[in-house]
C-alpha cells in the first residue's frame, strides 16, 4: 500500500522506534520459479539488506527479523540444513558490514539448540558489533513466543522459590523485565510479507499494542520502497493505547 508523502499527517507523526518482520514467502517465491526452496532463502537475503539500510536511513532505533523458529525444526531435513548453513554464511559474511554500519547484532532465541560452531559464529558476531550505537538488528532463531514467555516465568519461579520475591511480585511488569529484547523500546510495527494474516508465535508477549502491517509479496520481493512504504503507513495511523481519539488529538495540541 502505497502512501502520499505530502501527507501532512504522516510527516507530523513519527517514525516506529522498533519494527519487527515475519519473513514469510521463500518458499513459495521458488517454488512459483521452480526452484528450490533454498534458492528463495538465498535471495531473500538481499531483501535483509535492503530493510536494514531502509530502517537505519529513517531513523529506526531496532529492527527484529523472524529467520527461524522453533517450530521450523519440523521442516524437510534437507531444508534445516541449507537453512542453517546459509545462516552461518550470513554471519560470516556480513557482520563486519554491519559493524562498518555501525549496526549492532543481537541473536535472540534458544540458542542452545544449534550447533557449536553456530554458537560461536553468533557469539563473535554480537561481540564484534556490541559497541555500535546505531541500528539494533535483531535476529530471531530458533525463537518462539510461547517459549519467551516460559523462560521469564521460570524466571520468576525461581526467585519466588529462592525468597526473593514474594507471589504478589508476580506481576505483568516484572515479566515484561525477563523476556527478551526487555532492554528495547517495544515493537511499534510488525510488518508481515507472503499474504498471511497471523503472528505465528512471534514476540506474542511484546505485541500487546504493535501495529500490524500484511503485504501480499513474497519475502524476496519485499525491498527498500516496499519497506519505505510500510514505514509511510505506519505514520498515518492513530495509537490510542487504550485511549480515545480526542485524548490523543488533545495530548498532541
Amino acid at each position: 500500500m502505497a502512501v502520499d508523502k505530502t501527507d501532512n499527517k504522516a510527516e507530523t507523526r513519527p517514525m516506529p522506534k522498533h519494527v519487527a518482520i515475519i519473513m514469510d514467502g521463500n518458499n513459495r517465491w521458488a517454488k512459483a520459479r521452480r526452484l528450490p526452496s533454498l534458492a528463495g532463502h538465498k535471495a531473500g537475503a538481499d531483501s535483509v539488506r535492503a530493510v536494514i539500510r531502509a530502517c537505519a536511513e529513517s531513523g529506526v532505533e531496532s529492527l527484529t527479523l523472524f529467520a527461524f523458529s522453533s517450530e521450523n525444526w519440523r521442516r524437510p531435513e534437507d531444508e534445516v540444513k541449507g537453512l542453517m548453513d546459509l545462516f552461518a554464511w550470513a554471519l560470516d559474511r556480513e557482520v563486519k558490514k554491519l559493524a562498518k554500519n555501525n549496526i549492532r547484532l543481537q541473536v535472540i532465541g534458544d540458542k542452545g539448540g544449534f550447533s557449536d560452531s553456530l554458537q560461536k559464529r553468533i557469539s563473535k558476531g554480537e561481540a564484534l558489533t556490541r559497541e555500535c550505537t546505531g541500528l539494533t538488528l535483531n535476529i530471531a532463531a530458533n525463537y518462539g513466543g510461547q517459549w519467551d514467555i516460559a523462560q521469564a516465568a521460570k524466571v520468576l519461579a525461581a526467585q519466588v522459590a529462592a525468597g526473593e520475591i514474594g507471589l504478589e511480585d508476580v506481576t505483568p511488569d516484572a515479566l515484561a523485565q525477563h523476556v527478551t529484547l526487555a532492554d528495547q523500546p517495544l515493537p511499534d510495527l510488525c510488518i508481515r510479507t507472503g499474504g498471511e494474516q497471523r503472528i505465528s508465535n512471534f514476540l506474542i508477549w511484546q505485541f500487546a499494542y504493535t501495529e500490524l502491517y500484511f503485504s501480499p509479496l513474497f519475502w524476496p520481493d519485499f525491498g527498500y520502497e516496499q519497506m519505505l512504504e510500510a514505514l509511510q503507513d505506519f505514520q498515518t495511523r492513530e495509537r490510542r493505547f487504550g485511549r480515545t481519539s480526542e485524548q490523543v488529538q488533545a495530548q498532541h495540541v
